[in-house]
């Protein structure tokens, strides 16, 4: 009958490779719960209302968030698995790594949503207020008004996702 003694070195590297992949175990990625406006406005609110769009408001959807997902989902998990290996099982610093690239590929979408177009009041209102500090609801209804007797922006910011820049901005990842 054979026998197997020893063992030990192969039970510290089982070990060792246990602890670091329980250092960490999910990576949230999108616009996180602290991320908001200079009113309170949540991000993540604005963010699912432009992925979705709110047709009683008037606002389509721009799947900026969605398209993401479905662009890139196929590539996550053999890119999880080079990262992982690359970095010798440490679980934290895989999760780091894998997070920054898809907040990066969120990014990326952002900037190149480029449809539907904006709305000529909404155009207006970018003129009006480059940093949407202090505009009012008021200030919404007379820029439809004004649209509605004729005015237009002139060569203001007329790129869907990009008004102030704190969506982009916002974009973060948080390893647990």
């Amino acid at each position: 009958m054979a026998s197997v003694t020893g063992g030990g070195a192969l039970d510290r590297k089982l070990r060792e490779l246990t602890d670091k992949m329980s250092k960490a175990h999910e990576v949230r990625v999108g616009f996180l719960e602290n991320a908001t406006y200079a009113d309170g406005t949540p991000v993540a609110m604005v963010a699912a209302i432009n992925n979705f769009g709110a047709p009683e408001s008037g606002i389509p959807a721009r799947p900026f968030f969605s398209n993401m997902i479905e662009d890139n989902k196929d590539g996550w998990g053999d890119s999880f698995g080079d990262i992982i290996k690359a970095v010798d099982f440490d679980a934290q610093k895989a999760l780091e790594l894998m997070g920054e690239g898809m907040a990066g590929q969120l990014r990326e979408e952002i900037v190149n949503t480029s449809s539907p177009a904006l709305s000529p009041v909404t155009v207006l209102l970018r003129e009006r207020f480059p940093t949407r500090d202090g505009m009012t609801f008021a200030d919404v209804i007379q820029a439809m008004r004004d649209v509605a007797a004729g005015e237009r922006s002139g060569a203001g910011n007329a790129k869907p996702l990009v008004w102030s820049g704190h969506l982009l901005n916002s974009v973060d990842k948080e390893v647990e």
